[in-house]
């Protein structure tokens, strides 16, 4: 690489940092939150299992109804260990604060275990063994975290005793029923749990009338200037759901509540309740609690804000039941549409040929649109609809196809005689969607087909698992358009001109880059681990192919330690520079400092492994995509003509191709996700490969690349750089 092109590479690189950092504020600073500046003398937490923000109502339950009016309101992402986070799990993660689990399997839950009072107090005999069985989970948890942040804490009812127990299963004070609740009672220690039992099966609006009763005598007996919390700890049914989350007290006063570890206005998890209290009792937070301070941010009418509450519910229950209906949909019609045009057009003959390459780049453009469609399917409000799983997917299948007839027939200027723009204007728009929508909050992506569950995949901010694999492919497709256009040159016979589009296009391919990599791994916007380390390497291979740098062994070593290294970057600046927000990487940082690292690892890589075994088909993909990888690598074992053509007329088409199939590769092994990182990229990878060859193989233009012209593709003449590397005899056959 000239010294003029690693200048220009190293101030793209500046630049874009600068613009990152100047905007890295953590996505919730959104939201003006505020917290309790002075330790509150008293905590009550009261929980229902079960309850949710739809069944808070004026006439069913006016105390919770008066209580969210004049509190702060949020949805409670109950998620403990699996899917189904019953009664028990919850108040074990409230002792623990860190994510627990009872003995059950998703199908149902087992009643609590079984508490004896005695004396004053109780005994829970059974949360050692509790504690035993959670050790195969890697979350830590801190028995008996809870009780140790007041000086003395009273439990009341099964559920309370389970959140109050030290580690051998002691409770220091306890009453059975909420019905012994006394103002007294509720004085005499800083902490109070109350279990006012679960909603159940049946006969919820009568539950539902009973317990508000309870807290409504409950409320009248509080002492002045408690902080009351009322909560969903777990829930006896399946499919999980938001929960109710509301507290009361000094700083919450109408409020929405707001936590850093979801940087989502009106959402906290369960893992943020136990350092809560802490906090409000005025103990500090052991390093390990990975859950967040709750605060306070500004909102309207509270009418208006539990209508709204209930809506994300509810796009979360769309998500649930329709999202794997898409997905499959989605890789269906890409192969019925695919192949269904491979023979339609079968043959050998040069007409079927081109015939076969336009269709398959019309196809392959709005197979691309699709997922950006989705993303831009969140500007309208569908969630709150009567029909909102059809309006969310009318309104991202209208936005897909006018994106793709946009990108096939309406772009302007030269843009329009370049072949390959359409798959370049797509892959940019979703890249800067993403993007954006990563550096603004996620919003895009919340309950979209392809974006975040909270309730599912439990991630709140950044780029989602199911869309790293999308964002990657779009990014890096993106870059090797923008830095072929920069290698046009006016004359093919100009030195200096030929030099210094070089420059350009290394300089455009950084900036894309750079962009990409800060949006999705900055700790202040996505602080993505997988995205970081396998994008890193393939922007690096793609601009050195760009510069026209050869590989040698220090080169490869150099790339391949890339992701790895930025990644470790962001870590210490998440865990050294408060100001960039709480993010996993940070605490990840802080475990690794402290020595604790080793039950986070095995957690991802049991995860990355069990990703094999989530449907019957999963065992499948590893084979898919060897065999995609060889298809490009070595063409000729498949008898396949388009990819050598295409090599041949572009020969950055190669180092595309490879750098498009590395990075979900590199996600599949970086990510916990596994090896639904793969998978979800197969549905617009494949049609977008297949596309973009037979476009580049039968193209009728000039091609793009430095001192290449491309004539007949089934004759023997190949100008200019190509030339220097010409293609061998294609086999014959149809592809």
């Amino acid at each position: 690489m000239r010294p003029g092109a690693v200048r220009s590479v190293l101030a793209a690189c500046a630049l874009g940092a600068l613009a990152a950092l100047g905007a890295a504020q953590p996505a919730s600073a959104q939201t003006t939150a505020t917290a309790p500046a002075a330790p509150a003398r008293h905590v009550v937490i009261v929980g229902l299992s079960g309850l949710r923000w739809s069944d808070v109502s004026p006439s069913v339950t006016p105390t919770l109804w008066r209580l969210a009016g004049q509190g702060s309101a949020g949805s409670l992402v109950d998620y403990a260990v699996k899917p189904l986070t019953c009664p028990a799990d919850g108040w074990l993660t409230l002792n623990s604060g860190a994510r627990a689990q009872s003995d059950h399997t998703n199908a149902g839950c087992g009643a609590l275990p079984a508490v004896i009072p005695d004396g004053a107090g109780a005994e829970v005999p059974g949360l050692p063994a509790l504690a035993a069985y959670n050790r195969q989970f890697h979350n830590t948890p801190d028995w008996g975290l809870l009780a140790g942040a007041a000086s003395c804490a009273t439990a009341v009812g099964p559920g309370a005793a389970l959140a109050l127990a030290d580690p051998a299963g002691h409770v220091a004070s306890y009453l059975p029923s909420p019905s012994a609740l006394t103002a007294p009672v509720l004085a005499r220690c800083p902490l109070t749990v109350v279990d006012l039992g679960n909603t159940g099966l049946t006969e919820r609006a009568s539950v539902l009338r009973s317990a508000d009763a309870e807290l409504a005598r409950l409320v009248a007996e509080l002492p002045p200037g408690t902080t009351l919390l009322v909560t969903a700890p777990g829930a006896t049914t399946y499919p999980p759901h938001l929960q109710l989350a509301l507290v009361d007290g000094p700083g919450y006063l109408a409020g929405l509540l707001d936590a850093a570890s979801t940087r989502q206005p009106g959402m906290v998890v369960l893992t943020d309740l136990t350092p809560t209290v802490l906090g409000w009792l005025g103990r500090s937070v052991p390093s390990g609690v990975v859950g967040a301070q709750i605060t306070r941010g500004d909102r309207g009418a509270a009418a208006a804000t539990i209508r709204s509450l209930v809506a994300r519910d509810t796009a979360e229950q769309v998500w649930r039941s329709t999202h794997d209906v898409f997905f499959w949909t989605y890789a269906l019609a890409d192969t019925a549409v695919m192949a269904g045009i491979g023979l339609a057009f079968w043959g050998a003959a040069e007409d079927k040929r081109r015939r076969r390459a336009r269709c398959w780049r019309v196809a392959g453009v709005f197979a691309a649109s699709v997922p950006v469609g989705t993303f831009l399917a969140n500007l309208v409000p569908w969630s709150q609809s009567a029909h909102p799983a059809a309006v969310l997917y009318g309104v991202a299948v209208g936005l897909a196809v006018l994106l793709g007839l946009v990108a096939l027939v309406a772009l302007p200027g030269p843009w329009r005689r370049d072949p390959l723009a359409p798959f370049g204007v797509v892959c940019l728009v979703t890249l800067l969607v993403l993007g954006t929508d990563v550096m603004t909050g996620s919003g895009l992506q919340l309950e979209t087909p392809f974006g975040l569950s909270v309730l599912e995949a439990g991630r709140f901010y950044g780029i989602g698992n199911e869309a790293l694999g999308i964002y990657g492919v779009t990014a890096l497709f993106a870059a090797a358009w923008l830095g072929l256009l920069a290698l046009q040159v006016a004359s093919a016979q100009v030195t200096s001109a030929a030099a210094a589009s070089r420059r350009r296009a290394v300089c455009v391919v950084a900036l894309v880059a750079v962009y990409a990599v800060f949006a999705s791994g900055w700790p202040g916007f996505g602080g993505k681990v997988g995205g970081t380390i396998a994008m890193v390497p393939c922007f690096l291979l793609l601009g050195l192919a760009v510069a026209g740098v050869r590989l040698n062994w220090r080169r490869v070593l150099l790339v391949a330690v890339s992701g790895l290294a930025l990644f470790a970057v962001f870590a210490l600046i998440s865990y050294f520079v408060p100001a960039t927000g709480k993010s996993d990487i940070g605490a990840f940082a802080g475990d690794v400092l402290h020595g604790h690292a080793g039950s986070v690892l095995l957690r991802k890589i049991n995860s990355n492994i069990g990703s094999l075994s989530v449907s019957a088909f999963s065992p499948v993909l590893p084979v898919v995509v060897l065999l995609s990888g060889l298809m490009l690598w070595r063409p000729s074992w498949f008898r396949l003509r388009t990819v050598p053509l295409a090599y041949a007329a572009e020969p950055l088409m190669r180092v595309i191709m490879a750098v498009l199939w590395l990075m979900p590769v590199l996600g599949w092994f970086a990510d916990d996700s596994g090896v639904i990182v793969p998978a979800t990229a197969l549905p617009l990878a494949l049609p977008l490969g297949i596309a973009v060859l037979a476009t580049a193989g039968y193209q009728d233009f000039q091609a793009r690349s430095l001192r290449t012209t491309v004539a007949d593709p089934a004759g023997p003449s190949v100008a200019g750089s190509a030339a220097l590397h010409p293609a061998q005899p294609s086999p014959p056959g149809p592809a």
